[in-house]
């Protein structure tokens, strides 16, 4: 990641130096302590005796405060600003046991100015000081969610600087639009008043078409969430045993009896690298003679198929919601009623079909999701861009230089708030407290 030059209006630097745990869970092979702030090289002093060369590993015995071994490990110095937090870092790598570990933490804690750090803390630091913007925050953060390879790839190309560097590119092209705004204004009181070029509509319009392509793509709610594919249909249908052979898990409880299933039952699962969410619903039907609980079952059932990406329709042919899949799952009984020849006729029981069926939910789902490599984006992202696409489709909505010049000051804050140029606290907690203590 190529750190970023922005300045973030987050405060005074702090002057704490914070210490965590940064590698995974343990007992592991290898356990990374990391150190940062400005006693990071004190701290590094007091447990090795001595600092090692400038970013260059090297073996030192760590002691506690009494001088007993803690342990025999290797040590990193990075001075800062050049590192991940923009402040000097130590970096010890442990042997990978819990006691060691804790052993250590024990003696950083017990050295003055230093403490624990919080759930995101590092990353929040790397922010204040300019050494990643905003986005490549959140891309840190969908990065360490990450389960699929189109989420990771995904991740890598925000958390990368690729969204970052559009919205600079795109927050120049703003300026140089007021500049020539702002060129009229300086004119306006001459008998030669200046007029906006003939370039400037144009080049409005070509910027603000620019997001609209951006706020067409797929959006990373459905990488995370994972493509969503409600199974409907009356009770009794087969819809568990489906939800089940998808899952290739005895997830949902199948019975003959007609209304096993009484509320919503949904999994994520990954096939083929493809993120997805399969619901499970109780059965619809339109009679009142269901118990108090099955109508609640049915209510929510309904709810489930407007949030759909793509409902499977195992009930009457033609009585699911408009584009559905019609599915004839009981291939394997002789006695069913089958449905017509636009219907996929499986058997979950069997297996007959049903990798013709995860064939054509990949193809669906990969249509629907972003391409590999390229940014999804947020809500919050989303938001500003709508915010900054608005703005810029009303700057010559009147023709009145000072109206253009408010509605390019608001494309331009929008960007500001997309990068964290301007951003608030509250957003900002909400991020980096998605992150684990040692990131």
């Amino acid at each position: 990641m190529q750190p970023t030059s922005i300045p973030h209006d987050s405060g005074e630097a702090p002057a704490e130096t914070i210490f965590a745990l940064s590698s995974g869970a343990l007992p592991a092979g290898i356990a990374v302590v990391r150190v940062s702030g400005p006693r990071a090289g004190d701290a590094l002093r007091a447990l090795a005796g001595t600092l090692p060369p400038v970013r260059q590993a090297a073996a030192r015995t760590l002691r506690g405060d009494g001088g007993e071994v803690l342990d025999r490990a290797l040590v990193l110095w990075l001075p800062g600003p050049g590192t991940a937090t923009g402040e000097d870092v130590a970096e010890l790598h442990l042997h990978g046991g819990r006691a060691v570990v804790s052993a250590v933490e024990r003696a950083l804690a017990e050295l003055p100015g230093l403490r624990a750090a919080t759930p995101g803390e590092f990353t929040r630091r790397a922010f204040a000081n300019g050494r990643i913007d905003l986005a490549e925050a959140e891309g840190l953060a969908g990065l360490l969610e990450a389960e699929t390879e189109l989420q990771r790839r995904s991740a890598m190309a925000l958390a990368g600087g690729a969204l970052s560097q559009q919205v600079g590119e795109w927050r120049d092209r703003v300026l140089a639009l007021s500049a020539q705004v702002e060129a009229v204004l300086d004119f306006s009181d001459e008998e030669d008043a200046a007029d906006l070029p003939a370039s400037f509509t144009e080049d409005g319009e070509r910027l603000a078409g620019e997001l609209d392509r951006w706020l067409s793509r797929p959006r990373a709610t459905v990488l995370r969430e994972g493509y969503r594919v409600v199974l409907a249909g009356p009770p009794n249908a087969g819809k568990s045993t489906l939800f089940n052979a998808l899952l290739e898990n005895e997830a949902a409880i199948t019975s003959p009896i007609a209304g096993t299933t009484r509320d919503v039952l949904e999994r994520s699962v990954a096939i083929a690298g493809i993120p997805f969410t399969f619901v499970d619903t109780a059965g619809l039907r339109e009679d009142e003679s269901g118990d108090d609980i099955e109508k609640v079952g049915i209510a929510r059932a309904q709810e489930q198929l407007a949030r759909a990406d793509l409902v499977l329709w195992l009930g009457e042919e033609g009585q699911g919601p408009e584009g559905a899949w019609e599915i004839d799952a009981k291939a394997d009984d002789e006695a069913r009623r089958a449905k017509g020849e636009g219907a996929l006729a499986l058997s979950a029981r069997t297996g007959f079909n049903l990798d013709r069926l995860r064939e054509r939910l990949m193809a669906r789902a990969r249509d629907a999701m972003p391409v590999p490599g390229d940014v999804a984006l947020t809500e919050r992202q989303s938001v500003l861009l709508e915010e900054a696409r608005a703005a810029l489709a009303g700057i010559d909505a009147v023709g009145d230089p000072l109206i253009a010049a408010e509605h390019l000051r608001l494309a331009r804050s929008a960007f500001d708030r997309l990068t964290g140029r301007a951003s608030t606290e509250h957003m900002l907690d909400a991020l980096f407290g998605r992150f684990c203590i040692g990131k």
